[in-house]
């Protein structure tokens, strides 16, 4: 295949709100080296992860729910791995066709779809989570190209999901299934899940039906059917008191005031594990009832790559299906994370690049 030599895309040019964002259509398309492997976007899935890096909220100095009432420069530690390198194009949500291989790069054809996880294991001697982010330590899939090693790719060519469902399980399903590892979550095992409704939320309300837990989803009255549908057996509208001493684990996506209360709804010896903190980065608790129950607490961003394998896994055999709300061209990418911050729609927003068919 003969590539064009540039790519329209959205760059994030600095720290800040959707003016941070910039619609290009003279990005260079990049050139796979060796162990990399080019690929054309199809999809790309929106979440709170491309929003937190464009505010900055991953920088040290932000004490904020949302971040958005601290300034940070355009040299502040914004991205997972520190400061980000601007221009940057974001997102690791990706499903795409591959059109380019670099030398030694022999287990994928050109044509074959694939996918990847959005936290990339890195692990090392000093650092066994370490780990590199799509669309923030190196360009991610908001344009027309996006350049993935090898070692990070998924052949899903056969799975019968649409390339826009596929776009919705990185993030989401990568996450929940890292949640559900990490938490130990197992047959016969009573689950809390908070953000039930959400990407996330529902991805791990899925997993853990599959896994044999019985689940209970905290959500809003108008989504609890939503909820239930998707596998949890039990709901429990947001803001209603929460049964104690009841959980073998928590999988929590919202913390904030709600902290102390998911502590208290888990059993003695159970496991709280976290990834996310859209009800505020700031909790309370008292540590008597963690040390005195012997509760373990995770937090969940690493994750090994057999997790992600597993995963696709079951994303081949269709035993996982992502909710999908709604598409929107590449170009509308303001108006999708402003739509998305919302809450108001259930399940995921996919972003289509110029070319590809949205239905």
């Amino acid at each position: 295949m003969d590539l064009p030599e540039v790519m329209s895309g959205v760059y994030l040019t600095r720290h800040g709100g959707p003016e941070a964002l910039e619609w290009r259509e003279d990005i260079p398309v990049p050139r796979p080296g060796p162990g990399q492997v080019l690929v054309r976007v199809l999809a790309a899935g929106v979440n709170n992860t491309d929003i937190n890096t464009r505010i900055g909220w991953y920088a040290a100095e932000v004490t904020g729910a949302t971040g958005e009432d601290v300034a940070v420069g355009e040299e502040a530690e914004g991205g997972w791995g520190g400061a980000l390198q601007f221009p940057r194009i974001q997102r690791g949500d990706l499903c795409g066709r591959v059109v380019a291989l670099g030398n030694g790069v022999e287990d994928f054809a050109i044509g074959a779809r694939v996918t990847c996880p959005i936290n990339q294991p890195r692990p090392t001697e000093e650092n066994p989570v370490g780990f590199v982010a799509l669309g923030s330590e190196y360009d991610g899939a908001f344009a027309e190209y996006c350049l993935v090693e090898a070692r990070d790719l998924y052949d899903v060519t056969d799975a019968p999901l649409s390339d826009i469902e596929i776009a919705a399980i990185p993030c989401a399903f990568g996450t929940a299934a890292g949640l559900l590892f990490r938490a130990g979550v197992g047959e016969g095992q009573e689950v809390l899940i908070t953000g039930a409704s959400g990407g996330v939320g529902l991805a791990a309300v899925q997993l853990a039906q599959q896994l044999g837990a019985r689940v209970t989803g905290i959500c809003s009255p108008s989504k609890a059917e939503l909820v239930r549908e998707a596998g949890a057996t039990e709901t429990i509208d947001r803001g209603a008191p929460l049964p104690e001493d009841r959980f073998h684990a928590v999988i929590d996506v919202v913390a904030g005031e709600v902290f102390g209360a998911l502590i208290d709804a888990l059993k003695p010896g159970g496991h709280y594990a976290v990834a996310g903190a859209i009800g505020g980065p700031v909790i309370e608790a008292d540590l008597r009832r963690i040390y005195l129950r012997d509760i373990t607490i995770h937090g969940c961003t690493y994750q090994p790559a057999e997790v992600f394998a597993r995963l696709i896994d079951m994303v081949r055999a269709g035993q996982v299906r992502p909710l999908i709300s709604k598409t929107y061209p590449l170009s509308e990418i303001g108006t999708a994370q402003a739509e998305f911050q919302t809450k108001q729609m259930a399940g995921k927003l996919v972003l289509i690049p110029p070319g590809e068919d949205e239905a």
